[in-house]
Order: C-alpha cells, then sequence, then structure tokens
C-alpha cells in the first residue's frame, strides 16, 4: 500500500539508501518511492547535472579530489534540505563528514552486496573506480566499516524486491527507541526483521507487522522475574528450570503440553524470552507444535544475542550428544535489547564473549580488530556486526550444506566436552572457548591461538580442562556430532587466518586426541 510522500519510510527525513557500487541503490530506490508514493532522487543524476557531464568524464578530466569536492556540496544540500522521499547515494559519498552529519536526520538503509557480484555489476561500466579488480576488491574492504557506522537498516542481498519486503520493518524503526537498528535476516525458507537496540524490553516495543496475535511466553526462572512482565504474554507464560542440563526432551514434552493446555494455535506466536537455553527449547516446540507455529526471539543473554537468537537451530540434548533433535525453524522476528544484559552475572557475560571471538575470527576484518582490541561484546554495535556476520552466511547457507559450517568453528571440541561433562560443568560458552583454542592448534595457527588464549583468559575463561574430564572420551565423543554424514569422519571447520574459516577439514585422530589433551596439561 503507498504510503504519503515526506515521511522518509521511517517517520522521519528522507529513506536514504547507501552501500558500494553495485548494491542497486538506483533501481531500489525507484520501486521504494513508488510504493511509498514519494519522490526518488538519484544523488548521481543531480551531481552530472551539476556538472554538465557524466561522472566518468568529469573524473576524467578533473580527477577524483576535484570530483569529490562537487560531491560533497551537492549531495550535503541535497541532505540538509531534503524534507522525505527517497534518495540514492553514491558509493563514496559517505566519505564526506558533511555528508556523514547531514545523514543523520534521516534512516539510512544498507544495501548490503559481497565484492564478487559488485564486481559483476559494475566491471566493464563506465564507473572511473571498477576498471582494477584489485582496487576495487581494496575499496570494498575500505568502506565496510564506513557504511555500517552511518546505516541504521541494513538489508542483506535480495534484489529490489528483497528491499521492498524490508520496507515495513524499516517503517517501524521510527516507533522504536532511538538509535534502534534492524538487520533484515533473508534465508532460504523465510525473512524477518532483527530489531536491536537498547530499551526495546523496557519500551514494550512490538513490530505491527506481527499483528495481535496470541503470545505464549517460554522462559526460564531467572529471566522469567526480571522481564516476564514485558514480553506481553496473552495466552500464558512458562518458566523453566536454568541451564543447558534441562535442554531436553522432558522440558520440550512441557513447554509442548502447556501450549495444547493454554488452547495455543497456529495463528498464535511463541515469545521466546532467555538465553541459548530457552530459545533452542522454545524454537524446537514451536517448530513442531501442530506442525510449525511462528515464533519471536527475545534473547537476554550474550551467547544469545550475538548468536543462538538469529538463524533458525532449533533444538534439545541427549545423553549422547548436544543438539541431535533438532529443527531448522526461521523465527517471525528477532528483538534484542542489549540493556538486559546489565543483570547477567559476569560469568555468563564471559561466557557469552566466546561467541563474540568466534565471530571475530570468522569475519575478520573490522569485526576482528575490534575484538582483539578489547572490545567485549556489550557493545551495541558489536553485537549488530555479529548479527549481520551470522545472517550474511545463513542467507547463503541455511542448512549447514557448506559455508554455514564456519560457524562451528569450535563447537565439535566444545559440544563433545559439553556431552561428556553431563551439561553441568561448562557453560556453553566456556566450552566454545575451550574448543576455539583445540581448533587453532589443529588449524596450526600457534600465534594466533596464543592470541586468542589470552582473550579467553582476560575475559575470565577457563582456558584448561579441569583434571578430572577424561581426554579420551571428549575426542570419542566428536564422533556423536550431528555434522557428521554416514560413516565418514567428523567434519572439522579450521582456521587460515581471520577472516578466512575453511570448513569440511579432514582431522587425523592423532592430531585431534593431541590438541585435547593438550587442553588437559
Amino acid at each position: 500500500m503507498s504510503r504519503p510522500a515526506g515521511d522518509g519510510g521511517a517517520g522521519r527525513g528522507a529513506l536514504v539508501l547507501i552501500g558500494f557500487m553495485g548494491a542497486g541503490k538506483t533501481s531500489a530506490a525507484r520501486a521504494v518511492a513508488t510504493e511509498l508514493g514519494a519522490p526518488a532522487i538519484d544523488a548521481d543524476a543531480e551531481l552530472e547535472r551539476e556538472l554538465g557531464m557524466p561522472v566518468a568524464d568529469y573524473f576524467e578530466r578533473h580527477g577524483e579530489p576535484a570530483f569529490r569536492e562537487h560531491e560533497e556540496r551537492v549531495v550535503g544540500e541535497l541532505l540538509e534540505r531534503a524534507p522525505g522521499g527517497v534518495i540514492a547515494l553514491g558509493g563514496g559519498a559517505l566519505q564526506s563528514e558533511r555528508v556523514r552529519t547531514a545523514l543523520r536526520r534521516h534512516t539510512a538503509v544498507l544495501l548490503e552486496v559481497d565484492v564478487e557480484t559488485a564486481w559483476r555489476r559494475a566491471a566493464g561500466s563506465r564507473r572511473p573506480l571498477a576498471r582494477d579488480r584489485v582496487r576495487f576488491a581494496e575499496l570494498h574492504a575500505e568502506r565496510a566499516a564506513l557504511y555500517a557506522s552511518c546505516a541504521d537498516a541494513f538489508v542483506l542481498p535480495g534484489g529490489r524486491d528483497g528491499v521492498l519486503r524490508a520496507l515495513p520493518a524499516v517503517r517501524e524503526l521510527g516507533r522504536a527507541p532511538a538509535g534502534t537498528r534492524l538487520v533484515w535476516a533473508r534465508s532460504a525458507s523465510g525473512e524477518y526483521p532483527a530489531f536491536i537496540g537498547a530499551g526495546l524490553l523496557e519500551a514494550g516495543f512490538w513490530p505491527a507487522q506481527l499483528g495481535s496475535c496470541g503470545r505464549f511466553v517460554v522462559t526460564d526462572e531467572h529471566v522469567g522475574p526480571l522481564y516476564g512482565g514485558r514480553a506481553g504474554a496473552t495466552l500464558g507464560t512458562l518458566a523453566l528450570p536454568a541451564g543447558e542440563e534441562h535442554k531436553t526432551l522432558a522440558s520440550a514434552e512441557s513447554v509442548l503440553r502447556a501450549l495444547a493446555a493454554a488452547g495455543v494455535t497456529r495463528g498464535d506466536l511463541v515469545v521466546a524470552l532467555g538465553g541459548g537455553v530457552v530459545g533452542d527449547l522454545a524454537g524446537f516446540c514451536a517448530a513442531t507444535y501442530q506442525r510449525g507455529m511462528p515464533i519471536v526471539h527475545l534473547p537476554t543473554t550474550l551467547v544469545a544475542q550475538v548468536d543462538s537468537a538469529y538463524g533458525g537451530k532449533t533444538g534439545v540434548d541427549l545423553p549422547e550428544g548436544k543438539n541431535l533433535v533438532g529443527a531448522y525453524h526461521q523465527p517471525a522476528a528477532v528483538l534484542t535489547d542489549p540493556t538486559a544484559l546489565e543483570t547477567l552475572p559476569a560469568e555468563e557475560l564471559a561466557a557469552g564473549y566466546a561467541e563474540v571471538l568466534k565471530t571475530g575470527l570468522i569475519a575478520g576484518g573490522g569485526l576482528w580488530e575490534r575484538v582483539r582490541a578489547g572490545a567485549t561484546g556489550v557493545e551495541p554495535d558489536v553485537i549488530v556486526a555479529c548479527a549481520r556476520t551470522k545472517l550474511a552466511i545463513v542467507a547463503e547457507d541455511e542448512r549447514d550444506g557448506g559455508r554455514r559450517q564456519a560457524l562451528n568453528l569450535g563447537h565439535t571440541v566444545a559440544h563433545a566436552i559439553e556431552a561428556v561433562t553431563g551439561y553441568r560443568r561448562y557453560r556453553h560458552g566456556e566450552a566454545v572457548g575451550l574448543g576455539l583454542l583445540a581448533a587453532l592448534r589443529l588449524s596450526d595457527r600457534e600465534r594466533l591461538r596464543d592470541e586468542a588464549r589470552d582473550l579467553l583468559t582476560a575475559h575470565g575463561l577457563p582456558v584448561r580442562l579441569d583434571a578430572d574430564v577424561d581426554a579420551a572420551a571428549v575426542v570419542a565423543a566428536t564422533t556423536h556430532d550431528k555434522k557428521r554424514v554416514a560413516a565418514g569422519p567428523t567434519p572439522f571447520t579450521l582456521v587460515e587466518r581471520p577472516g578466512d574459516v575453511r570448513t569440511g577439514c579432514v582431522v587425523e585422530p592423532d592430531a585431534l586426541a593431541a590438541a585435547v589433551r593438550e587442553l588437559t596439561a
């Protein structure tokens, strides 16, 4: 349905599309403007009118510095005076401080594009900065952090139609607490908004596109008393015992029977309020109750906010192994409030940090630099970066057929440790930290392993297994990993360097045994 012109799509200023060359900003701006009944403005077209010639010609005659000077003035004035509408900016416009300052009164939507796709679209055109493949890739990497710092919303690659599908969620930012950011998640089985912002729980923020469905809240005995009243339960609440040891089929039966007793239907919503255990368990029950119903995640732990709430993996544990029973079930939405982390015990925050470290190793680039420089993971921009990293991978591979296995870095040994110790000895993040050290040893990356060990130690996480943990049993438990196929070996994810992880790696039994024994030394 068309919207009145001038509302910017989110209740403030214009809706401004930003991103690298080849992201599709111009065509998306036209489509969004048509949907909103608003004017569409292409900043590069405005520049060409001002210059009296194509951008490429001006570049060749006068050079990039002269072009950037004109761009700063024209785009700065455009953003400073625009009352609304939809604006597409050139890929380099945000290098200007004036432009970045003027952008703050608008809603900036970053259209994500990988470097290969961008090059395929831009190469052979008259774009002056799309002639050298190596320099093109360098620019893509250099500008990534700049785009991210300016964006209010992130839309994963999905073409013009993907932007249109995200538009209702983008418009919701006008109702959300100040500073809230949106990551529009995409997978083979569905799309959904992930809102990340301080104060979402306190404000009772609820996306309008979820409607007025009934809500049944699943939480735990610790989180329920703190935030249960803010989850908007209309059909009932079930508070489970806290802890990984309770992520069982018996607990799932308790949830499923509570849903049935409350008369919950597939037209209602399950709301998972808590950490990774609650999210995995409630998600599994939502995937199976009446053959599937929607779930909304309200993650309250660092592990959940940076990792487990996104991507649609659900499951429960068996004594034989972690998450051996489960389903893929993408959420209807994720509402992440970083202020909930203020009530977490220090040891729980530390455990969540292990997932931040893992994600930094996978992402490389700016996120890895933030992590190694001391970021703890509670910073909202780090939470956003972790969510973006995971969701970009899930968009390519929802069901662990390839690239998504990168997210299992450190988890094969971690899950084995948890199973051998009965899910009671180590928090999940503590086990992941130990698993990362084993994976880096298997990767033969000694300096990187030493750096990871120092970071884990600085955050109060264990870097050695307790002396009574049976290393041989841990090695044996890796054969029960859910990633193992048929009679083949369990595949491992290893690290070449931050930002370059390899999946499906075969590890020699003796090397695995040595890496685990090293943890008990």
